[in-house]
C-alpha cells in the first residue's frame, strides 16, 4: 500500500514534538486580569456568578494583584463600585473616589513592572446604570456623556493608570479622550479602546459583579449588533483614526471573526475580552464534571490567540498562567 509522503502524526507523537512545531503560543504575558474593587465593605466578597471571583477592598484588591503578578501576568483593568451613586456618575472622575484610589494602590505597588489600565466608563457609577449621562427623554446623551469620559480619564492618569479603556460605545470617545489626556498634559497615557463591543447576551455575571446593570431598557442602542461585522470594522477603523492606541473586540468566543479581521487589519495591536458569561459557562460546566477544566480553559484561551488576539483580557488570569509556568 503506497502512503503519502507527508504524514503529520509523525510530528504529533511526543509532546516534545507537538511544541516544537505549535503556530500558536499563549503566555502569561498575554492575558490581562480583570479586578473589581469595592467601597466600604471590610473584607473581599465572593461573586456568586462567577465562581473563584471577588469583589475587593483597598488591601485585598493589591494583595490578589500581587498574587497574579508573581505567575507572570503583567496587566490588569479595574473595575470600581463608589458607595455613592448619582445621575451623571460624579464618583468616576472624583480624585479620592475608589476607582483613583485602587489604581493609585497598583500603581503604588507595581510602578512600571506592570501595566495598570482603568476601565472608562459610567455604568458602575450612575444610579440607573446606563454608560452615560441621559436627556431629558430618558436616552444617554452622546455629546453630554463625552464631556464626562473626558474628565474620567484624566482623574484616571492623574491616580496612575498607564491605559484607559472607553468601553461605553459612544460615538467619538476616543478623541474626546485622547484630546483631553493630551491638553492635560498627558500624552504618555495610552487608550485601549473597545472599539467592537457588542450587545451580548454573556454579560450577565459582570453587572452582578460591577453591580451596574441598567434600571431601565438595555444597551441595544449603543452597543453594537451582535449580527453586523462589516460594521464593526467601521467602528474599529475609526478608533485608530481618532488615536487608539490599542483595539478590543467583545466577547471573544462568539466574535473570532471578528478578532481576525481586526487582527488582518493590522492598524493596531488587538485584545479580546474572554467576558464573565463566557467565564461562568465554563466554571459550571467543569464543576458538574462535563469537561476538563485547565484543557477547555487553555484550549479557549489558545483559540483567541489563534484568531489574531495579541492579548486576552480574561478572568482566568491567574489560574491559566500558573497552568503555563507548569510546562
Amino acid at each position: 500500500m503506497a502512503f503519502p509522503a507527508h504524514r503529520p502524526r509523525r510530528l504529533r507523537r511526543t509532546a516534545a514534538l507537538r511544541a516544537l512545531v505549535r503556530e500558536t503560543t499563549l503566555d502569561a504575558t498575554h492575558l490581562i486580569a480583570p479586578l473589581f474593587v469595592k467601597e466600604s465593605i471590610d473584607d473581599r466578597v465572593a461573586i456568586a456568578s462567577m465562581p473563584g471571583q471577588y469583589q475587593h477592598t483597598l488591601d485585598t484588591v493589591r494583595k490578589e494583584a500581587a498574587e497574579i503578578r508573581s505567575t507572570g501576568v503583567r496587566a490588569f483593568m479595574l473595575f470600581a463600585i463608589p458607595a455613592r451613586k448619582d445621575a451623571e456618575g460624579s464618583e468616576a472622575w472624583n480624585p479620592e473616589g475608589i476607582g483613583q484610589r485602587a489604581l493609585g494602590a497598583l500603581a503604588d505597588e507595581f510602578g512600571d513592572d506592570a501595566v495598570v489600565m482603568a476601565d472608562l466608563c459610567l455604568d458602575e457609577y450612575t444610579d440607573h446604570g446606563h454608560c452615560g449621562v441621559l436627556d431629558d427623554h430618558g436616552e444617554v446623551d452622546n455629546d453630554a456623556t463625552l464631556e464626562r469620559y473626558e474628565r474620567i480619564a484624566v482623574a484616571q492618569a492623574g491616580a496612575g493608570a498607564h491605559v484607559v479603556g472607553p468601553s461605553g460605545m459612544m460615538d467619538g470617545q476616543v478623541a474626546a479622550i485622547r484630546g483631553a489626556l493630551d491638553a492635560a498634559g498627558r500624552t504618555d497615557v495610552a487608550i485601549m479602546a473597545y472599539a467592537a463591543k457588542f450587545a451580548s447576551a454573556f454579560y450577565g455575571p459582570f453587572r452582578d459583579a460591577a453591580e451596574g446593570a441598567p434600571r431601565f431598557g438595555d444597551r441595544t442602542g449603543y452597543q453594537q449588533d451582535p449580527a453586523n461585522g462589516d460594521e464593526a470594522m467601521r467602528e474599529i477603523r475609526a478608533d485608530v483614526d481618532e488615536g487608539a492606541d490599542f483595539v478590543m473586540v467583545k466577547p471573544a468566543t462568539p466574535c473570532l471573526d471578528i478578532v481576525r479581521r481586526a487582527a488582518d487589519l493590522g492598524a493596531a495591536p488587538v485584545a479580546a475580552y474572554h467576558v464573565s458569561g463566557e467565564y461562568a459557562m465554563l466554571e459550571a460546566a467543569a464543576a458538574n464534571g462535563w469537561i476538563d477544566r485547565r484543557r477547555a480553559v487553555l484550549e479557549v484561551l489558545t483559540s483567541i490567540r489563534r484568531a489574531g488576539a495579541g492579548m486576552i483580557l480574561t478572568y482566568h488570569a491567574r489560574d491559566a498562567a500558573g497552568w503555563l509556568g507548569e510546562r
